[in-house]
């Protein structure tokens, strides 16, 4: 089942994320989290997104302003580490809570209630008409990207807050696309150097299984990639966004709930 849902997902928003900047990791770390414990779920989709930035560097990064990268994506590297070393902090603590439905169990932790709360702000970040009408002064780029790694690290949320950052420093399509995706990978790779220890590593690695649909979800991002590439040929995907939004809010409460 795991293997099926979180293809599919990974292939449709692999193919919209090339255009919006966001939404792989958004979404693949609640999926992920469904069927694995969220520092898992966290690192799974990380795998996934950064392999899948590579492969869109090879698509779009000779369009990357480099300057604005290194601005953004320097700042972002960093934070990115503060922030995956909290999950790592909070990942081992005694769930508040435990209760049953019938024969099963269920548990409400520190980190599912962090996760829940960043992925329903989020959310509700992008349902919001106001916040898209934001202005940003290019001179915050910096201060964007310290913001955006260290959700990044700690929730893999970091593709909503870069978008809206890159969106306002001048750049045209091709270059904010190219100019994304390298800042992504600086972070993917910070990130994933702290994930590769202690906890996280353990579990990743360990009896959880979930290597297999890292791969599959992998192969899946690379197609809908290549797809996107080849079809898409509109950024304005406001439905679909906002229909992954209110998506995102139920898995938010899923997870709050303990009941994912």
């Amino acid at each position: 089942m795991e293997y099926a849902v979180v293809t599919v997902a990974a292939l449709l928003v692999a193919g919209m994320a090339l255009y919006s900047g966001f939404g792989l990791g958004t979404l693949l770390v609640p999926v992920f989290a469904m069927f694995f414990p969220v520092p898992v779920a966290v690192a799974s989709a990380a795998v996934v997104h950064l392999a899948n930035n590579v492969f869109r560097i090879g698509f779009v990064g000779r369009h990357a302003n480099w300057r604005v990268a290194f601005l953004f994506g320097l700042p972002a590297a960093a934070a990115a580490i503060g922030g995956a070393l909290l999950l790592s902090r909070i990942a081992g603590i005694t769930p508040v809570a435990v209760y049953h439905l019938g024969s099963r169990e269920f548990s409400v932790t520190v980190v599912k209630l962090v996760l829940s709360a960043l992925i329903a702000g989020f959310a509700a970040m992008e349902l919001s008409p106001a916040v898209s009408r934001w202005e940003i002064d290019r001179r915050y780029v910096p201060l964007g990207g310290v913001l955006s790694g260290f959700f990044g690290g700690l929730s893999g949320h970091q593709g909503a807050l870069r978008s809206a950052f890159l969106a306002r420093a001048g750049l045209d399509s091709a270059a904010f696309v190219g100019t994304g995706s390298v800042a992504a990978f600086m972070v993917d790779m910070s990130r994933l150097t702290v994930y590769g220890m202690g906890p996280i590593r353990e579990s990743f690695f360990g009896a959880s299984g979930s290597m297999g649909v890292v791969i599959a979800a992998t192969t899946a991002a690379f197609l809908g990639t290549y797809l996107g590439s080849r079809f898409l040929k509109k950024v304005t995907m406001t439905a679909i966004r906002r229909l992954v939004s209110v998506l995102l809010v139920l898995l938010a409460a899923a997870l709050a709930s303990g009941l994912v």
